[in-house]
């Protein structure tokens, strides 16, 4: 499905020349859960930009299906459907939650099929389907709203990053069983999410851990998860990939 060939992204500023992913290569066939993880400032959340065409590689090759999108923006890519979710969703003053999951469909969609939608995310939609996208929403509710128009997107590559940032235990708890859902009901499509999170670690089928720039290692999760995070029973987060970077 989704192929990256010695991926390169480099910047110019104050500091000089900075090279921040060098010669990143992975795949990611469909029907896969998969999560890219490592310490900060390893390169994770640009990885996720350059696949969904908000930033351009400086180098490199990407692969969408066996099309060469390297030179795509990323409303083409969305088009060819790759979905992208940001770390703190956007607030749209003005517009309801049933008129951004008409948009992100890109069909007239009935209350009833939005509804169903939110009740995807676990949230009641009674209470959602013609609220405002504004600061009345918390960022767990905001969280859920956009997976809400992922789904609705019905994309082929659907791409996370970050997406347990500023929420809270609750709406994280409620994160996790999205993300669940979404791994049990994948069907001709995959999904690939930034986290440092151990509960979202549990859930993929592969694992590419980054960092300063490259890939350290990647495949299984039954393979990597254990030597990420030691014990099972001494470790309930995945603080200790950031202590290694």
């Amino acid at each position: 499905m989704l192929e990256l060939k010695n991926i390169r992204f480099d910047v110019d500023d104050d500091a000089g020349h900075v090279d921040i992913l060098k010669d990143v290569s992975f795949s990611i066939p469909k029907n896969r859960f998969v999560v890219i993880t490592g310490p900060n400032g390893g390169g994770k959340s640009t990885i996720a930009k350059v696949i969904a065409g908000v930033r351009m590689p400086s180098g490199g090759q990407i692969l969408f299906n066996g099309r060469d999108i390297t030179a795509l923006n990323i409303t083409e890519r969305a088009k060819l459907g790759i979905s992208y979710a940001l770390q703190q969703p956007v607030r749209f003053k003005g517009i309801q939650v049933i008129d951004l999951l008409r948009i992100a469909s890109g069909k007239d969609l009935t209350p009833a099929a939005c509804c169903d939608y939110l009740a995807r995310v676990g949230l009641c939609a009674r209470d959602y389907i013609n609220r405002e996208i504004n600061a009345s929403l918390s960022g767990g509710e905001l969280k859920r709203i956009e997976i809400a128009t992922v789904l609705a997107r019905g994309s082929l590559l659907s791409v996370f990053d970050e997406p347990e940032a500023g929420i809270d235990l609750w709406s994280f708890q409620s994160l996790i069983r999205v993300f669940e859902d979404m791994r049990a009901s994948i069907q001709d499509s995959s999904i690939l999410v930034i986290s440092h999170q151990e509960r979202i670690l549990e859930i993929a089928d592969e694992i590419i851990v980054v960092a300063d720039g490259r890939i350290r290692e990647m495949g299984p999760r039954e393979a990597i998860l254990p030597r990420l995070i030691g014990t099972p029973e001494a470790v309930t987060s995945c603080e200790k990939i950031q202590e290694r970077g």
